[in-house]
């Protein structure tokens, strides 16, 4: 009895307690000491670990004002907006394993996590400041974030790298190297806390996706693709967050004119409005607390009469889930990218299973650095990103689509997901679970029948 009531009460006010609780997001002055704390823990237990294994005993991060380079925005503290003027960031490593001296030669304090080095009373000069302080340590080499591969790891400029040569004495120049394997281990790796907290930021995503993929948001015949689109720009504001990209809604229908399951991904698919018997498709995301998700799951606007979401659409749905599991199933440490791919393909095909995956690193950016497994528009190797090696402590954007006929339809229907995951180095686990099944539109309610 009082489930039903519970389940009356939600119609009745259009509760999130129909489609998930509103999920706690800290306070901006919470959210400040989270990151300060998180970088904190990064530098002391994660970046010795990493320059070991790279080599690199010092690292030089150099970075103007709204011309950030890409690491150096995963270093400053939460109440920078931008780098201020030139800030010059070097962390020394004075043997292997050994704790990393940070230093910040820059004009301002540029927090905890970096001891000032730099005295313009006393040296005018910035650069002569950080010539003397990499004198001082006299290191085997000295990293840059100059890089062929990956535009996370290349954010020096060209002026800012010439500057750098001319001041840096002669008998250093060969020890100068590109730091883009490190920097893409600084990006990729996900430390105790992270991974401890990456499941609720995960659970908010989802909460929000399946409100707006609901009748909270949707009157079928009404609203149109690009009106939820707007909700969830709004719902994310709402709830203090952020996004790294704008996201979007599309349909597929039986209608023999749409033809969405065959629209290329660099195209926008059109503004429609929502009827019963559409299948829905959304691709969502939300940064916080510097970390992003990416999140792709389907709806069905149920038609009258319709009391779940048809059979053979579900049937369907499973393939895309068979799918991620063919592609998780070969996530094997140090295999590469490609590696990953092509073996998961060959179980595709194997299978008859028609699709594409093109799974990519999440963490501090959406798309972020690491192994890339495929992409869009290109199911052969990928030379460079795809290249790199698969680590433990990972995150990935689990994405991918199966391709299947459906005669009910008289067409193909194509299935696209994507779910945040973690790679710990033997297995792959979500961060807050996949979805198995369509969602419907309305939602189920069980006291109510034909």
């Amino acid at each position: 009895m009082i489930k039903k009531l519970l389940l009356v009460f939600c119609v009745i006010l259009v509760s999130p307690l129909c489609f998930g609780q509103e999920m706690a997001v800290l306070t901006q002055r919470q959210q400040a000491d989270v990151i300060d704390n998180w970088l904190q823990y990064r530098i002391q237990n994660l970046l010795p670990g990493l320059m070991t294994e790279t080599g690199i005993d010092m690292w030089v991060v150099i970075s103007r004002e709204y011309n950030e380079d890409p690491v150096i925005r995963t270093m400053l503290p939460a109440t920078w907006m931008a780098a201020r003027r030139r800030t010059i960031l070097v962390m020394y490593q004075p043997s292997a394993n050994a704790p990393v001296e940070t230093y910040a030669v820059a004009r301002y304090d540029v927090g905890r996590s970096f001891k000032r080095a730099w005295d313009p009373a006393v040296q005018p000069d910035q650069w002569k400041a950080l010539m003397e302080l990499i004198s001082s340590k006299n290191p085997k080499k000295i990293g840059l974030n100059y890089a062929k591969d990956y535009g996370h790891a290349d954010g020096l400029t060209t002026n800012e790298h010439q500057v750098f040569l001319e001041y840096l004495p002669e008998a250093l120049h060969s020890k100068v190297v590109s730091a883009q394997t490190l920097a893409v281990r600084w990006l990729e790796t996900r430390t105790d806390p992270e991974m401890a907290t990456y499941k609720h930021i995960q659970e908010i995503a989802h909460s929000i996706v399946s409100e707006g993929l609901s009748e909270a948001v949707i009157t079928p015949g009404v609203t149109t693709t690009e009106d939820v689109v707007w909700w969830y720009r709004e719902k994310i504001k709402e709830l203090k967050l952020d996004t790294w990209f704008h996201p979007s809604v599309d349909i597929q229908r039986a209608d023999p004119s749409n033809t969405e399951q065959n629209r290329d991904f660099a195209s926008k698919s059109p503004d429609s409005v929502i009827m019963p018997g559409d299948l829905l498709h959304v691709d969502f995301g939300i940064t916080y607390l510097r970390l992003n998700t990416d999140t792709q799951e389907m709806a069905y606007v149920l038609k009258a009469g319709e009391s779940e979401v048809p059979g053979y659409l579900q049937e369907a749905f499973s393939q895309g889930n068979r799918v991620q599991d063919i592609l998780t199933s070969n996530f094997v440490t140090r295999k590469s990218g490609n590696e990953i791919l092509q073996a998961s393909r060959k179980v595709m095909d194997t299978e008859g299973i028609r699709g594409s995956i093109y799974t990519h690193p999440l963490g501090f950016y959406g798309h972020s650095a690491g192994p890339t497994i495929g992409m869009w528009d290109n199911q052969e190797d990928t030379p460079g990103a795809g290249d790199f090696p698969l680590h433990s402590n990972t995150g990935y954007a689990i994405e991918l689509n199966a391709v299947v006929f459906v005669p009910e339809w008289n067409k193909d229907v194509r299935i696209m997901l994507e779910e945040g995951a973690l790679f710990d180095g033997e297995k792959v686990t979500y961060f807050n679970g996949r979805q198995k099944e369509i969602f419907s539109i309305p939602r189920v309610n069980e006291y109510l029948g034909n």
